[in-house]
């Protein structure tokens, strides 16, 4: 089980029904048959400068890479994520039962 995270924050002077925009399209990758436990989070701590998160799971690496090739991906992140964010950080992660 892989878990994909990308934390990020939005460029600066984003009117709200851009960001809701924004939003409506990363809940709709949900609907990419890969994804499975598709969350938005929402950032409350001060330690860092990232705003919201989106978090999901892929059962395996090739359902990751299908999704991250599938064009309703490919097309939020040309529509949206290009032009909305402005940093973002990506941490993909497996449990490991060795440590």
């Amino acid at each position: 089980m892989i878990q994909h995270t990308v934390a990020f924050q939005f460029k600066p002077n984003l009117e709200e029904g851009d960001i809701r925009a924004f939003f409506c399209a990363a809940r709709a990758l949900s609907e990419i048959a890969a994804v499975e436990e598709f969350e938005v989070l929402k950032q409350v701590g001060k330690k860092n400068s990232f705003e919201y998160a989106l978090s999901m799971y892929f059962e395996t690496q090739h359902a990751y890479e299908a999704y991250n090739n599938h064009p309703q991906h490919i097309a939020f992140v040309e529509n949206y994520w290009l032009k909305q964010v402005s940093d973002f950080i990506e941490l993909d992660y497996v449990r490991s039962p060795d440590v």
